[in-house]
């Protein structure tokens, strides 16, 4: 399978944000990518950081989904976008599965809200694995991806051959400016990368914004833990990375035995 990771500029308007989405999309479809995933709640983009979030209510949210399955339709090529969706009970981050088709295959929310973002937004309640083209895939954001690999193992043990990542780390303003990837003495979050494939044998994708001061890079990781290839920082671009699904063997995740994690009884 041909994956792409999108890496955009923070959009500067909704028309802007769209704008860049169908030219990454397109670019992505040119290598023959099968499938291209966006960064966390693109749209309207993430709230709490240091750049403005769109506006964003019910007719911007639907909008921008027409517009984006029309994309993936138009171009063929299956598609993961970050958004805000509003429900009853709050504002959600979640990713969208759009295939080939432009059928929305479903939702995956953010259950695992980083602290800051419990006065932005509602977690969800739910997982689901995907399917395009034959290959399983499971979807964590960001914080659950860092902090709670168990996210990335629930896909894993049910036949997930890689994990997409949607995420936002670092900053537009001020910060540090990363030059090697995996570096001792930069952030953990590419550590964790390595980790979240090596620890269940699969493919990890993990996708940031083209941010100024990037904390972690647009990377794909291989089932062994090597950075297979990852995007220049603060770059904005594509990464078209061709997967072999078979070296995804989901080992050490199939090996996960939750029984012997019983509580002891015993005095």
């Amino acid at each position: 399978m041909i994956i792409a990771l999108a890496s955009p500029r923070v959009a500067s308007s909704l028309d802007d944000g769209l704008a860049k989405i169908e030219r990454l999309v397109s670019e992505a479809a040119t290598q023959r990518a099968q499938i291209v995933c966006f960064p966390e709640a693109y749209l309207p983009g993430l709230r709490g950081q240091d750049f403005d979030v769109l506006p964003w209510e019910h007719t911007q949210q639907e909008r921008a989904l027409q517009a984006v399955t029309q994309c993936a339709r138009t171009h063929s090529i299956a598609t993961i976008l970050g958004v805000e969706r509003l429900t009853d009970a709050g504002r959600q981050i979640v990713a969208v599965v759009i295939d080939a088709r432009g059928e929305i295959q479903g939702y995956q929310t953010k259950n695992q809200l980083d602290p800051s973002e419990d006065r932005f937004y509602v977690p969800g309640n739910t997982r689901q694995l995907f399917e395009i083209d034959g290959v399983k895939f499971g979807v964590a954001i960001c914080h659950e991806g860092w902090r709670y690999p168990e996210t990335v193992r629930w896909a894993a043990v049910r036949g997930a051959k890689i994990v997409f990542h949607p995420q936002h780390t670092g900053t537009e303003r001020e910060g540090i400016r990363l030059t090697q990837w995996g570096a001792t003495d930069g952030p953990y979050y590419e550590k964790a990368m390595m980790m979240r494939s090596r620890e269940n044998t699969i493919y990890f994708a993990s996708v940031n914004y083209a941010l100024r001061f990037q904390e972690s890079a647009t990377s794909l990781i291989a089932p062994s833990g090597e950075c297979q290839a990852h995007l220049p920082y603060g770059e904005e671009g594509v990464l078209v990375q061709r997967i072999d699904v078979e070296k995804a063997t989901g080992l050490l995740a199939s090996r996960y035995a939750p029984e012997r994690y019983r509580e002891s009884t015993a005095e």
